[in-house]
Formats: C-alpha cells, structure tokens, sequence
C-alpha cells in the first residue's frame, strides 16, 4: 500500500472557512463498515445510532494559545512560533516560521504590541518576552524555552489559538475551536470531531442511558504534517501526551467485558483506547489507568481492540488520520478482507460526501461508522 492510495481531489470551496452557528446543525454521513452502505443525515440523528449501555469516549484536551509572534532580538525580523508540546517545564516542542535561521542561541522577543509583534528593543521585564533557541531538529522543529512568566496567563497574553493553515478567514470567537466538555489545556489543534457536540446533546445522550468517558490526548505536529514518504511504513509518527483516569479505564474495560459497544469520538481518543490497549498483555478485554507518550501509528491491517465504532470528520488526503480511519472501516470486512477495502470504502464515502457539498476539515461535517 503506497502513500498516493490515500489522495482524493477536494474542490477547495469545500473546505469549512467557519463553523456553523449551532455547533451540532452540521450533516453526518452514516457508514456501515460492514456492507459499506451510507446514510445523509443531521448530527442531533446520532441519537437514533445509540444504544443503552453504550460507552462513548471523548478527547477532554483543550487547545492552549500555541501561536506566538515575536521578533528577533538582534535583527528585529519577524517569527512566528508554533508551540506543539511541552517536554518539560518551560522547555518546547515548537515549529518556526522562518525558521532556517532561527539557530541554537537566538532569542525571540514575544508579545507587548499589536498581533503578538512586540515595540522594539522590548525586555523580557515589562511586556515583552524572550524566548531561547535550545535545538534545531531534522524534522524542522525547535526546541525552545520560555519563561517562567510565559506559562498559564503570559502565555494566553502574547498567543492566540492556532487554526490549521487550510482556514483563511478570521474566527471571531476562540471558544469555537475548542470542545464544550474540554478541560485539560495542551493541544496545538482541536480535537474537532468533539466540536459537533453541544451541553444540550451530551445531556441527550446520558438520558438515553450511554455513559460518558473522557480521556486525554495533547494533538500535536502530525496534525500539521502530511505523510511525505511513498511508503507508509516508513513514516515516523511524533508522540503525544496522553492520559486515561482509573475511572475511564474502568468504564470502558466492563464494557469490553460485558459486549457493550465503545464509541470513540475522534480519532485521538481511537488512538489512546488503542495504544493504551497495546500494553496490556496476550488479548485481555481491558485497560488500566496510565499515562505517557503515544505513539501508536494505526494503518490497514490494525486489528482494533477496543473501539466498536467512530464519530470523526473528512480528513485530509495522504494524512496519517486518513490511513487509521481506512484501517477502522477494513476491520468491519471481516478478518479475510483484503488491507484495502477499507480504503476502498472510504473513498467512495468521501465521494459520495463530494458530490453532496459536505464541508470538510475541522470545521466541516462528521461521519459514523458502525
């Protein structure tokens, strides 16, 4: 299976600029994995598609005010840093624009005037800023350290929440890319198949008798970076925190035990049901409480343990999420399917959703599967 399998041709006007006024108005398509039909039909239909004694696992992780724009402290041009992760405390993960020059030892001078840019020679006493370059990476990332000033309020003074680089227009409220039920602040992007949800919908769904699970997962560089290589395989997927509580552990390892279905919401929380299960030992139907880097990359072939169905969005072609949404849809084939009839089903839904002016990307429309 090659890279160039999972490329699609999305007319640009298809990719959402905004998202809806009303957070849980946008269209689901419906697909069974198992004969690959489809079905079109409003988000507040997910109700219909639950059972009583479903558990539905969702990503609670918030996005923090990850792009900052500064100057540099001996030229004065321009930077733009985008904070992906924080590897210990004040010490980060970030990518940088322009970066090539950016090298171990430059300082960036962050925030005090308008867009994040600050007044000339501004000190890090006052309302400026400074941040260190520690290391530069083959993957074009930078290790950076700020201060201890930058962290909580400091940062979310001179940041702003970092949409992906496919939206173009301004978005007027922040609160819109993030989830109603986020709480642990730390992801570069949204989580955005959680973005459907409104308080109203959650409550919905607890009175029909599915119960509510949250876990953690910090989003970080892969959302940005598509996978470059004609080999999948070969593709080196970054880590990310991520955290599941005694309680969630708890809720979805009766489930497994019991034949109940587990939904995760989004492909992060697949991706830590998923990983968290590849520690357990032989084949147990559970999880247990832990916490650490994932690092799970899941391709066609994957025999998924813990999630029975998905709620996620349109993803982008030759992306990383493209790939583990495939490998969900093949699983329902059937273990002699072949790796690429997942593939082959997603396709044909994305096209479906094509020629049905879907919207697309993170503040686009969501799709089920069953």
């Amino acid at each position: 299976m090659r890279t160039s399998d999972f490329d699609y041709h999305l007319p640009p006007e298809l990719i959402a600029q905004t998202p809806l006024e009303q957070r849980d108005e946008s269209r689901l398509l419906v697909l069974d994995r198992g004969s690959g039909q489809t079905q079109h039909r409003n988000f507040r239909d997910l109700l219909e598609y639950l059972r009583p004694g479903d558990v539905m696992v969702f990503n609670q992780s918030r996005v923090i005010q990850a792009r900052v724009r500064g100057r540099r402290a001996d030229t004065g041009g321009r930077v733009e840093l985008l904070l992906l992760r924080e590897e210990s405390p004040g010490v980060w993960q970030a990518l940088a624009r322009p970066g090539r020059r950016l090298r171990p030892g430059s300082r960036v001078v962050l925030g005090g005037g308008p867009d994040g840019q600050p007044a000339p020679g501004a000190q890090e006493t006052g309302d400026g800023l400074v941040a260190e370059v520690l290391d530069s990476h083959d993957d074009g990332t930078k290790t950076i350290r700020l201060p201890a000033s930058a962290a909580g309020e400091g940062l979310a003074r001179v940041g702003s929440v970092p949409l992906p680089p496919y939206i173009h227009r301004r978005l007027d409220d922040a609160e819109r890319y993030q989830t109603v039920y986020g709480r642990e602040p730390g992801s570069a992007a949204a989580p955005t198949a959680g973005l459907h949800f409104t308080e109203e919908l959650l409550e919905d769904i607890r009175g029909l008798g599915v119960e509510t699970a949250f876990v953690t997962l910090h989003v970080g560089l892969d959302t940005f970076r598509p996978v470059q290589g004609e080999d999948p395989a070969e593709h080196e997927i970054h880590t990310e925190y991520f955290r599941v509580d005694q309680g969630a552990a708890d809720s979805v390892s009766q489930a497994k035990r019991e034949g109940r279905r587990v939904i995760a919401v989004g492909t992060t929380s697949v991706r830590v049901l998923e990983g968290a299960a590849s520690q357990a030992p032989g084949s147990a139907a559970g999880l247990e409480a832990q916490s650490g880097w994932a690092s799970l990359f899941i391709l066609p072939g994957h025999r998924f343990r813990m999630v029975d169905a998905m709620i996620t969005n349109f993803h982008l072609p030759r992306s990383t999420l493209l790939m583990l949404v495939s490998a969900f849809a093949g699983q329902g084939q059937g273990p002699g399917a072949e790796t690429g009839a997942g593939l082959d089903m997603v396709l044909s839904a994305y096209q479906e959703a094509i020629d049905r002016r879907y919207r697309f990307y993170s503040f686009g429309d969501a799709m089920l599967m069953l």
